[in-house]
């Protein structure tokens, strides 16, 4: 371990943290993971005061009183740190007060409360002050409760320390609590996924309660105007062309950002999107997705060494789970959506499914990805409306091409196939992993491979959805699309509704074929990125595709 080490120091939040949940201690230390929730921003409500500096504690021993807010101190001897929230001096001894938002137990503190002021006061000694208790403010029941801080308490602090070094010097974190009454209200549980770990390691028998988030309040902004302007002012997103104003979004409702051909995005902007975690995006004005603008990578180091290290035995069996959940789901897109007599390339694709499971090689994998795309694109037009209501034009579909799309249909779903891609790229980026380190498709120049592995599994779910949905309900017209050079392209008002409809979609909820609760297809892709994550870092055996029947 060396000197500069942070797990040398560490800070009294933490072992707050380790005492409520290891885990959740190993995540945000080690991890550096972090998620705000409800409780997280009361928490930092109440804190409000009390984080912004005031008073000197050197002055203590000139002064009868002293009362000085957010102090922090740290001992190399003891190990730990602590920012106080505030120190109370009479002139003879000093108290630390932390401020909680919640309310007391029936007695004492929390027990986790206890460790952490019980810090507070060691570091308070180690600094030459007198100290022997602390206090404990509790917002929600608007009272003062005091700990005694002796021998006991001391032994017991030191104790955790130790502890916490072991855990965070491991490889892996600890495993999740079982059916604790912690989890729903921990900001991390989106991220830790308790339940679901536990069910598939056969840790509980009681099934997965839906303690996942709900989804986010903000959502992605789309930039399709050419010559758009995009800069921030005052909180919001402004986005301008010619000085008129074209839309105004507060920040805090933004999640990601994709613009569309020749947009322009002020530095300003970027650097308040790259503070807040909000990636950009960059299409072509044609819909193919150029590249992406975000700030430092996520600091899960540990999970992108695994990624570099990973045996050929691991990415060939996760590749196999992705390439049959792909095939599964385009099985059951077919035949719920199929006009016609289609069961024989049902069949065929159910074939196809063990096949995949039984694949060796890489090349005996593609080989059967390949047949299985053929079948089911042999059969894409069986699900198309062969008479679109008021008379709007039959949409055809013969095969897939692309680069350039020859047609209304391919060129649908090379533009969902990109959104699909972008979104799947950013959840990669906000879990840690390497988006272009993949498992399944070989890693090219420019290429985020892993996105488009994770994308196998969604491509029938939601992009193709998406085509026959906006194709069969009429949303599109002929005047939706422009041919030039040999390809055809949506114009901006196309891509709009596109954009809608894809959005919607992303919004739907479905009955998670394992787990039994409702979650939206957009959580359902952070789900799958962190279960991947999982299988990677060993906490799990095995990577499960999401599939619907």
């Amino acid at each position: 371990m060396t000197e500069d080490d942070p797990v040398n120091v560490i800070p009294a939040r933490m072992v707050n943290e380790f005492v409520y949940c290891p885990r959740l201690f190993y995540l945000e230390f080690v991890d550096r993971l972090f998620a705000e929730n409800d409780d997280v921003a009361q928490g930092r409500h109440t804190h409000r005061r009390v984080d912004q500096p005031g008073g000197d504690l050197d002055e203590l021993p000139a002064h009868p009183a002293i009362r000085a807010r957010s102090v922090w101190l740290s001992s190399e001897s003891l190990g730990l740190a602590a920012r106080i929230d505030m120190v109370q001096g009479d002139g003879d001894s000093v108290l630390p007060v932390d401020y909680k938002k919640g309310v007391a137990p029936a007695e004492g503190v929390w027990p986790s409360d206890e460790v952490q002021v019980g810090v507070q006061v060691l570091l308070l000694r180690d600094h030459g002050y007198r100290c022997d208790r602390a206090a404990v403010w509790y917002e929600g029941g608007r009272e003062r409760r005091y700990v005694e801080v002796g021998d006991a308490l001391t032994a017991r602090v030191l104790e955790l320390a130790a502890e916490m070094r072991v855990v965070a010097s491991a490889a892996r974190a600890p495993l999740p609590l079982i059916s604790s009454p912690k989890c729903p209200r921990c900001s991390l549980v989106g991220l830790c996924l308790p339940d679901e770990t536990n069910a598939r390691l056969a840790r509980s028998q009681l099934p997965p309660r839906r303690i996942v988030p709900r989804d986010p309040d903000h959502r992605p902004l789309y930039i399709t105007e050419p010559g758009a302007f995009v800069g921030v002012s005052r909180g919001r997103v402004e986005v301008t062309r010619d000085k008129e104003k074209l839309e105004s979004v507060r920040l805090i409702d933004v999640s990601q950002v994709s613009v569309f051909g020749r947009v322009q995005v002020s530095t300003q902007a970027l650097t308040e999107f790259f503070a807040r975690d909000i990636p950009v995006f960059y299409f072509s004005y044609g819909g193919w997705l150029n590249g992406s603008a975000t700030g430092l990578p996520a600091k899960n180091v540990e999970l992108r060494r695994r990624q570099v290290t990973a045996s050929a035995d691991f990415a060939s069996r996760a590749a196999v789970r992705m390439v049959e959940g792909k095939i599964r789901n385009s099985r059951t897109l077919l035949r719920r959506n199929g006009r016609g007599d289609v069961r024989l390339v049902v069949a065929q694709l159910a074939e196809l499914v063990g096949a995949a499971g039984r694949a060796v090689r890489t090349a005996e994998l593609l080989g059967i990805e390949g047949t299985a795309a053929r079948l089911y694109f042999s059969q894409f037009n069986a699900m198309l409306r062969a008479a679109p209501p008021d008379g709007l034009p039959v949409f055809d579909f013969a095969g897939r091409n692309r680069r350039p799309p020859r047609d209304p249909v391919n060129a649908l779903l090379s533009f969902c196939y990109s959104l699909l891609t972008k979104d799947l790229l950013g959840v990669l980026l906000g879990v840690g992993f390497d988006p272009y380190q993949g498992v399944y498709h070989r890693p090219r120049f420019g290429r985020p491979a892993l996105a488009l592995d994770l994308a196998e599994e969604f491509r029938p779910l939601v992009a193709d959805s998406v085509v026959v949905t906006v194709l069969n309900n009429g949303e599109l017209t002929a005047a939706d699309f422009l041919s030039r050079a040999g390809g055809v392209q949506l114009t901006p008002e196309g891509r709009r509704t596109v954009l809608r409809a894809y959005e919607r979609r992303l919004d739907q909820e479905v009955t998670h074929p394992e787990f039994k609760y409702r979650i939206s297809y957009r959580r359902v892709m952070d789900v799958q990125a962190r279960v991947l994550a999982a299988y990677l870092l060993g906490e799990l055996p095995d990577y499960v595709p999401f599939v619907t029947r």
